[in-house]
């Protein structure tokens, strides 16, 4: 179901869309994430991560990404964030999951609240194979 996030960040963008075409989904609002820490995994110009897919916390992707130079594990209350456990749902960088996937590490995908800008670095068929949210 999409969440309704206002302006949500997009000052006069237009409405951010999901890989399956649709309106984007809340990814979590516990902890709070996104570019815009809205809950949702929308992109703008200024996100020059590409802040969209909108994944599921695992020990294996964790690890991999502390690996990789970016502890997500770690809480940084100087930076309000609470570090991520197995089960979180956070706005990765499109990059960053091709990677992990690349790895044998990818976490598993909501696609929708995955923004479709995601589809600029990630095939929507890997995206899918991952998915939590398919039927």
């Amino acid at each position: 179901m999409p969440f309704d996030v206002g302006d949500g960040g997009r000052r006069g963008r237009r409405p951010s869309r999901n890989v399956l075409g649709g309106p984007i989904g809340l990814c979590s609002s516990r902890p709070m994430t996104g570019f815009f820490r809205n809950g949702c995994c929308e992109t703008g110009p200024e996100d020059i991560g590409s802040h969209t897919v909108c994944a599921v916390m695992t020990a294996a992707f964790l690890a991999f990404s502390k690996a990789s130079g970016n502890d997500l594990s770690t809480p940084r209350p100087e930076f309000g964030f609470p570090g991520l456990k197995p089960g979180d749902r956070w706005c990765l960088c499109a990059p960053r999951w091709r990677e992990a996937l690349e790895a044998g590490a990818a976490p598993q995908v909501v696609l929708a609240s995955t923004e479709e800008g995601a589809l600029a670095y990630c095939s929507l068929a890997d995206l899918t194979r991952y998915a939590v949210d398919v039927g």
